[in-house]
């Protein structure tokens, strides 16, 4: 007996602690290895759980459709982020197979909620940009995955550069390009239906509204406080936006932005990465529900992308919405707020982030300006002109020139071959053609009087050969007042 209480002791003292030092470790290795099976933070909520034991890939992988897209000319397409990742997400508004109750029960879709999603090269933080559909943009010439041409358009709703004419996500991905001037790396692409699947596959989103909510658009009523939801009314909260602020599309992006925040902590809780049956379930739901590039249009190809984005700390993801006003052409529309807008998208293609508690990288030096006069450079009228032999290059310098305040930088035709960038100005405007050098990073002698233009005649920027290895300084600092959400704030509401 005295044995037995000795053995007994032993156990509940030292070998107790072992053991709940065991069932620790067991309990961490069994969630590294969901955690490789789950998604990341770039297409966290769309693609995730892309995995699981050997003998379901083939069931996973028939589930995913992939489209082959065509970019077109290599040359003419922004500079390669390097080690940082850009992913287009692309919610369509297809009706397909949901009934007449969500409308036009025939609609292919067009691209309803798009978020560009840039994941840093060290991986210490995400910036999530929402694009308004309703944004008016230049819609460039694209080819089908069939190779048909497609038509471009000078200026169209966002909207329509996903379904409009036979449109496919490639049509979107060069959008995207040709107006942030950021590289897309990858696209992935859900309808209505994954908002169902995908928040029931969870056991449900916890969202907030501020106030009661009656939507008979959306078929959303709910009541002031939190709430769970999945399926219909998962889909009902993210549609909404008569009900609550004032109105339209930007109105919806925060709820939408609430969401996919609050989709993002669900699937990364214990919750959810310790139950084999909710990783089963949000794997099958998320392959079904995927349209992706052929680039990641497998499994293995899906678990490696995700496997690496969800790196990403949730408290570093910060979601925001491109700077817009409304369309002096029409109020129903929107237009980029500049220099704002190409603020923000220099940062990402400079790989700067938005969240506070990240260190971004050190920016690229500029030329020495202490003799740089001060010019107030909104009203300073600028021509772009291509001469670097390589097509594309003015639209992205423009941007860049509009983002340091250049509001009034525009494109001109292209320039004879050129080696090297110069500034040529009228007379009287010597100090805006030195302040313009300075925020491109040239040397004093790159600026030279024009004797040819008149008085009121524009600024003449010349790239050369040098403007692809140099590229102008990137935005380091957000603009004043730009709206965001962080992925870790659970007090967001709908108001």
């Amino acid at each position: 007996m005295q044995q037995d209480e000795t053995n007994t002791g032993r156990f509940s003292g030292g070998s107790r602690r072992e053991a709940k030092r065991r069932a620790a470790a067991a309990k961490r290795q069994r969630r590294r290895r969901a955690l490789k099976w789950t998604a990341g933070t770039g297409a966290l909520v769309m693609v995730a759980g892309c995995g699981g034991a050997y003998y379901l890939y083939q069931h996973f992988n028939s589930n995913l459709t992939s489209v082959k897209v065509q970019l077109g000319n290599e040359e003419e397409r922004p500079k390669a982020a390097g080690d940082a990742l850009n992913i287009l997400v692309i919610g369509t508004d297809s009706r397909q197979g949901l009934g007449r109750e969500y409308g036009d029960a025939g609609s292919t879709g067009h691209a309803d909620t798009t978020l560009l999603f840039h994941v840093a090269k060290d991986r210490s933080n995400a910036t999530v940009v929402s694009i308004p559909r309703d944004l008016m943009v230049p819609i460039p010439e694209c080819q089908s995955d069939k190779g048909r041409k497609i038509p471009g358009s000078a200026r169209d709703m966002f909207n329509n550069s996903l379904g409009q004419d036979g449109r496919d996500a490639g049509c979107t991905w060069k959008t995207v390009e040709k107006v942030t001037g950021i590289r897309v790396d990858h696209f992935v692409q859900v309808d209505f239906e994954a908002v169902k699947t995908l928040s029931t596959a969870v056991g449900g989103v916890e969202v907030c509204a501020a106030k009661d909510i009656d939507d008979k658009d959306s078929h959303l009523k709910m009541s002031k406080g939190r709430h769970v939801v999945q399926g219909e009314d998962a889909l009902a909260f993210v549609r909404t936006r008569h009900a609550v602020g004032f109105g339209g599309d930007l109105t919806r992006i925060p709820l939408q932005q609430q969401f996919i925040s609050s989709m993002i902590r669900k699937i990364k809780s214990d919750d959810t990465l310790t139950s084999p049956s909710k990783l089963y379930q949000l794997a099958d739901a998320a392959t079904k529900a995927l349209t992706v590039d052929s680039g990641i249009g497998s499994v293995d190809k899906l678990k490696d992308l995700t496997q690496d984005i969800s790196k990403v700390d949730t408290k570093n993801i910060t979601f925001t919405t491109v700077p817009v006003l409304e369309d002096p052409a029409n109020k129903d529309r929107l237009i980029l707020h500049q220099p704002d807008a190409g603020q923000v998208f220099s940062m990402i293609a400079g790989d700067r982030s938005l969240t506070d508690t990240a260190t971004p990288p050190a920016a690229p030096s500029a030329a020495p300006s202490a003799t740089t006069p001060a010019v107030d450079v909104k009203d300073v009228q600028v021509t772009v002109r291509n001469g670097s032999g390589t097509r594309g290059q003015s639209g992205p310098t423009v941007e860049k020139l509009k983002a340091k305040g250049f509001a009034r930088a525009a494109v001109g035709s292209d320039a004879p071959p050129a080696g090297t960038t110069t500034v040529s100005h009228p007379a009287g405007q010597e100090a805006e053609a030195a302040a313009l050098a300075a925020a491109l990073g040239l040397p004093a002698d790159a600026v030279t009087p024009n004797p040819k233009a008149g008085p009121k005649d524009p600024l003449l920027l010349v790239l050369g050969k040098d403007a692809l290895a140099a590229p102008a300084q990137q935005a380091t600092e957000a603009p004043k007042d730009l709206q965001r959400v962080q992925a870790d704030d659970v007090d967001v509401c709908a108001k």
